[in-house]
């Protein structure tokens, strides 16, 4: 925690743009962005993954992210629609191991894209699904 970017940011060592706060989050304009306006949403208490914050938490960032979005629309910054991301692990391009939520304000022709794998089109069949539901249902 001692070399977390968020931590320091949320101790008040290293600035940010700050955009909204209380007592569980902060929210602060992302210094690479997707697009102009895009918001990261982070927790003050220090989790490095999902299974690591507590629900009510987790909870909360969304209610934020909300926030967040619905003030995108509001504002003059360009925004047709809104992506939230939140990645959880490396394998999931997370690289800053502080669990944080990112409001990506979107507009046609911004240039981002989701990249599917080549099966993506090969859709499951429903037994095959309902097999992935019980296992998932069993980790539950």
């Amino acid at each position: 925690m001692e070399n977390c970017i968020f931590c320091k940011i949320n101790q008040g060592i290293v600035i940010a743009s700050v955009v909204y706060e209380d007592e569980v989050s902060i929210a602060f304009m992302d210094i690479q962005p997707v697009t102009p306006g895009h918001v990261l949403v982070v927790p003050r208490y220090h989790a490095a993954g999902l299974s690591d914050l507590p629900e009510k938490i987790g909870g909360h960032l969304f209610i934020i992210g909300q926030k967040i979005a619905a003030g995108l629309k509001n504002s003059e910054i360009r925004c047709e629609g809104t992506n939230f991301f939140l990645a959880d692990g490396a394998v999931a391009f997370q690289t800053v191991f502080h669990v944080h939520l990112h409001v990506i304000p979107r507009f046609s022709g911004d240039g981002f894209r989701l990249s599917f794998g080549p099966d993506y089109h090969n859709l499951p069949k429903r037994e095959e699904l309902d097999r992935l539901a019980k296992i998932l249902k069993s980790g539950l």
